[in-house]
């Protein structure tokens, strides 16, 4: 038995084809559906809008895979019975290196020393340290775990928070109490109604005198205004790599306000992003064609 499978490129066509039984097909968005997407049993969606997925000719499709690891934008957009999987696992180590990156660009004051070579200075000081710090990883699953990894090689004391407590994890009920002893929180959580505006200004008031907040997750997660408004004290600083709103509009306050290093959404954006998330996606429909369920399926937490 032949399954077919849209991809949106020539690249899913050659991962693809090593499984056997599997026949790939490329659908792009804003050309017209293949006549083989009648028969497709798998989309693995790349640059089609969710809301815009033709599902009226793809009647046989019981999975999306996508190739991305956040899925808020696709959950209610999926018919009642198609699978949904994720691409969790291959963007989990270039998150957590620009995680790394961030915070020893702070804390080495790494834009000062760069704005005084532009001014031909030179100026030498003592800068502060990552080892020894103590981050609160909030968001238990693969991009935490990737950071948890990379970060303990620089001596730093990580804790782990998940939305449920289990070995090694603590609850996100717990958070009140872990955030004044931490030096920085990392947000790697989706981004679910849960997550959503989780950090507030409450949350925020709570974390201690120069702390760092980073945002490597989704730009809701993190209540605007209100982290501006604490940066504009200088009492916290924050890297962030998203922001709500996103793409940042000309003239918002995020372009000025002191203490934040920011980046335009480029966590997972490396050479050979294309390629890991293919070979999960291979995982995953191995599994799913074998008559196992994806082990990426969404379920929610974080």
């Amino acid at each position: 038995m032949t399954v077919t499978v849209l991809v949106p490129d020539e690249e899913g066509v050659t991962a693809l084809s090593e499984i056997e039984g599997v026949r790939p097909v490329v659908y792009r968005w804003g050309q017209p559906v293949p006549a083989e997407a009648a028969e497709a049993v798998v989309l693995v969606p790349g640059g089609h809008p969710p809301a815009e997925v033709p599902w009226n000719e793809l009647p046989n499709v019981k999975l999306v895979q996508l190739l991305v690891a956040g899925a808020e934008d696709w959950i209610d957009e999926v018919p009642d019975g198609v699978l949904l999987s994720t691409c969790r696992g291959a963007h989990g180590g270039s998150s957590a290196e620009w995680v790394v990156a961030v915070l020893l660009a702070i804390y080495r004051n790494l834009d000062d020393f760069a704005d005084g070579r532009r001014r031909k200075l030179w100026e030498r000081r003592t800068t502060d340290t990552l080892q020894g710090k103590r981050v609160l990883i909030v968001g238990a699953g693969d991009l935490g775990r990737h950071l948890r990894r990379r970060l303990e090689t620089f001596d730093v004391r990580c804790t782990m928070v998940g939305a449920t407590a289990r070995e090694g994890v603590h609850g996100g009920g717990e958070l009140p109490e872990l955030l004044p002893e931490h030096d920085v929180t990392v947000l790697m959580v989706p981004l679910t109604p849960h997550t959503r505006g989780m950090v507030d200004a409450g949350f925020l008031a709570a974390m201690p005198d120069d702390a760092i907040l980073v945002n490597v997750a989704r730009g809701p997660v993190v209540v605007t205004d209100a982290l501006v408004a604490e940066l504009a004290t200088g009492r916290l600083r924050a890297a962030l790599d998203v922001t709500d709103p996103e793409p940042l509009p000309e003239g918002h306050p995020l372009w000025d306000v002191p203490g934040l290093l920011l980046t335009p959404h480029v966590g997972g954006a490396v050479s050979g992003v294309r390629q890991r998330s293919y070979a999960v996606v291979v995982r995953e429909l191995t599994r799913y064609l074998g008559g196992e369920l994806p082990k990426n399926l969404v379920h929610g937490e974080y």
